[in-house]
């Protein structure tokens, strides 16, 4: 929808220079000599990528109506994920670098919340929960004496991420990730 400045808010997604952008922050200035202009930081919804930039007050911009489904994670096919609507049931592909590093934390049937452009429905990104349970299926056992500080060990999860895990954590333990950052938060009992 083609607007100008004066629309803009926190969390708008723009349509600029060539690509989606989510409106950070923006700051309507007017100087003491010149024209008024709108500063803002903008994030690239594909990239991730953050700008700042200047625009006329006034100036004509494209505003994005954006959506998210919840759909349910199937299987991974080649370089996609297959993913199910869960309302109308239809698969979709959508290729695994739109879900970006937090791939590696997706098991089969998790749900997640796909952003799709409103204008043309195309996918733009998927989110994940912020916090997923996955179970240890490798890691090496802890040598006596270890606890007594903060020492960590490389454990492989059931989905095949390597993370850093407390060397208290054994073998077939539940564990929370924030899919984030990709570290480990705490055991699941």
């Amino acid at each position: 929808m083609a607007t100008n400045t004066a629309d803009l808010r926190n969390g708008a997604v723009l349509r600029y220079n060539g690509g989606l952008w989510q409106v950070v922050e923006f700051q309507h200035v007017k100087p003491g000599k010149g024209g008024a202009f709108v500063r803002i930081k903008i994030k690239n919804l594909v990239t991730g990528a953050v700008i700042e930039d200047r625009l006329r007050a006034g100036e004509e911009v494209t505003i994005v109506r954006i959506e998210r489904r919840q759909m349910q994670f199937l299987y991974r096919e080649d370089d996609n994920l297959i993913f199910m609507d869960n309302e109308t049931f239809d698969q979709l592909p959508v290729p695994t670098t739109i879900v970006g590093d937090s791939v590696r934390f997706l098991k089969e049937n998790e749900t997640c919340d796909l952003v799709i452009s409103g204008d043309d429905d195309q996918i733009i990104g998927a989110e994940l929960p912020t916090f997923v349970t996955l179970e240890v299926t490798e890691t090496a056992t802890a040598v006596r004496g270890d606890t007594a500080t903060d020492v960590t060990k490389a454990a492989i999860l059931e989905t095949g991420a390597e993370i850093q895990v407390p060397s208290f954590v054994d073998q077939g333990t539940m564990i929370r990730i924030d899919t984030r950052t990709g570290q480990y938060v705490d055991r699941v009992r």
